[in-house]
């Protein structure tokens, strides 16, 4: 292992100190932070000045009632009403589609952002406009519409109008974690983050650590420096060296970054996560990154090009990308069977033991069982792994196929 460490110190040394290394270092957290701010940020900025919108409708009921409540009842910080609303009344000879005509060309050229279509007698009501991303004011809408015609109602059955408001009871529901003893485990957000938290980190330190040690690989293979290595060390001892050095690079980003994390939620009392949890998520974090450094060596080693090599692990990026897409299912039922097969899969196993640890602990024996698939996968990866390294490091030429790498695994 003395060669074996010493190519690790080398492959440490060499990264920590290239500017690569220090700027993605310090402007991670930055983007990570700026994602985080700058959506709400914009989204405050866009709210600065009122909208102007128009209602259709064939009669002169509800339309004017409608755009009085919408300007009324939303208000930018200024002050200044949220909406300006034009009621638009078809006279009773008009077509109401000829009415919709004469809007969309009001539209395109400029008066207003937007209009609402209100048909007699239909649940449905239409908001057309040129940007239909806006979710907020089809919400708005439909509140504003429920309680005009909820007023409507009242009348109709001939009771007292001041009904409505005695029925209206303000009502904030709170979702809060019950752990073990009735302890308070936090709300949704704390429970989301610490689990969005652990995928980010896994998902930039496999992204960063894995495609640095493939270029590694075939930088050297390229350039034929991996001749030379290999006459002073085994291929075994580099491949090891290799891993060991890039882990702690791994990780001295991962503690830079802690690091700035706990001193952010030290400075505003924020509890992301959970002490008694933290050690499981730690041991996860371990167990999948040297799972996928294995699974990195074996995809990256056999290919003569960094091309060849990134499009192929950029297929096993799609197994680090799928818990995070599945991440606001496996919120709703972690218990789900489907969940827990997934999490007895190697490539998955890290990733979605940490969305359900946060949110639901597993059983004993789900941890027990995950756990020592992790380490079996580890030992089994790690050792086929160094039989493509050892052949495929040093092949030049044409890339070997899926059979030849399946030879190299059987006869290693």
């Amino acid at each position: 292992m003395t060669k074996a460490f010493a190519v690790a110190r080398w492959e440490y040394l060499e990264k920590v100190k290239s500017k690569a290394f220090l700027i993605g270092l310090f402007l991670t957290p930055v983007i990570m932070i700026a994602m985080g701010v700058l959506p709400g940020f914009f989204a405050a900025q866009s709210d600065s000045t009122s909208r102007t919108l128009a209602v259709l409708a064939k009669d002169n009921s509800i339309a004017p009632v409608l755009a009085e409540r919408l300007q009324s009842s939303y208000t930018l910080p200024s002050g200044l009403p949220n909406y300006v609303v034009m009621p638009l009344i078809a006279s009773p000879a008009m077509d109401v589609k000829v009415l919709e005509a004469q809007a969309v060309q009001r539209l395109e050229a400029g008066e207003f952002e937007g209009f609402i279509v209100l048909t007699p007698g239909d649940s449905v009501v239409e908001y057309r406009s040129k940007v239909v991303g806006d979710f907020e004011i089809s919400s708005r809408i439909r509140e504003t519409l429920h309680g005009i015609l909820a007023e409507e109602r009242v009348r109709e059955l001939g009771l007292d109008e001041d009904i409505l408001s005695k029925l209206h009871v303000p009502l904030d529901v709170r979702i809060v974690k019950i752990e073990d003893e009735g302890k308070d485990g936090g709300g949704f957000e704390k429970v989301f983050i610490s689990a969005y938290v652990f995928l980010m980190m896994l998902f930039l330190l496999i992204m960063t650590s894995g495609q640095m040690l493939v270029r590694s690989m075939i930088e050297e293979k390229s350039n034929r420096i991996v001749e030379v290595l290999v006459s002073s060390c085994s291929p075994t001892d580099l491949m090891v060296g290799k891993v060991l050095g890039l882990s702690g690079l791994g990780l001295t980003q991962m503690a830079f970054w802690a690091a700035i994390g706990i001193a952010v939620s030290a400075k505003f009392n924020i509890s992301v996560v959970d002490p008694a949890q933290a050690g499981l998520l730690i041991l996860y974090f371990i167990l999948g990154y040297l799972f996928y450094a294995a699974v990195f060596i074996g995809a990256g080693a056999p290919f003569n090009t960094e091309q060849e090599a990134q499009q192929v692990t950029s297929y096993l990026v799609l197994f680090l990308v799928l818990p995070i897409v599945l991440a606001i299912p496996a919120m709703k039922d972690p218990g789900a069977p489907w969940i827990k097969v997934l999490s007895f899969v190697p490539l998955l196993t890290p990733t979605m033991m940490a969305l359900r640890i946060p949110i639901l602990m597993p059983e004993w024996w789900e941890i027990l069982l995950s756990t020592v698939i992790m380490v079996v996968s580890i030992y089994f990866g790690m050792i086929a792994a160094g039989r493509i390294f050892r052949i495929g490091v040093l092949s030049t030429g044409k890339t070997p196929g899926f059979k030849e790498i399946l030879r190299w695994i059987r006869t290693g």
